[in-house]
């Protein structure tokens, strides 16, 4: 149990180092991801204002068959492109959220940077 709650310290830890030079505006917000086990959750968030501009997770209906890999990462990260381009944003601030910029981190950012979103 130690072990959990030290993995856990540690990403907090980086989680702070990277979040205090971070932070979103209307004109350029933040995207945070979230990954458990079984989920995978992404937010756009204005920091000024301090409120969620949208968001997509695999948990809503017609998303509710993409797993936790790769593949299904880039999908997720395809479908929070199409709704930044439909709220007319074209510039996002990536918030890794303390996970290593690796596997499923980095397929979801592919998969925004694929519908022609900037970071």
């Amino acid at each position: 149990m130690k072990r959990i709650k030290d993995k856990l310290e540690r990403r907090n830890r980086r989680k702070k180092h990277i979040r205090k030079n971070l932070k979103g505006t209307s004109a350029c917000p933040r995207m945070t991801v979230y990954r458990s086990n079984k989920k995978m959750y992404i937010q756009v968030i204005d920091d000024d204002k301090g409120v969620t501009i949208l968001s997509a997770s695999s948990i809503e209906k017609d998303l509710k068959d993409l797993k936790n890999c790769v593949g299904d990462a880039e999908k997720l990260g395809e479908v929070i492109g199409d709704r930044l381009k439909k709220k007319k944003i074209k510039r996002i601030v990536f918030d890794r959220n303390g996970y290593k910029y690796h596997g499923i981190i980095k397929a979801i950012a592919d998969g925004t940077r694929k519908k022609g979103i900037e970071f």
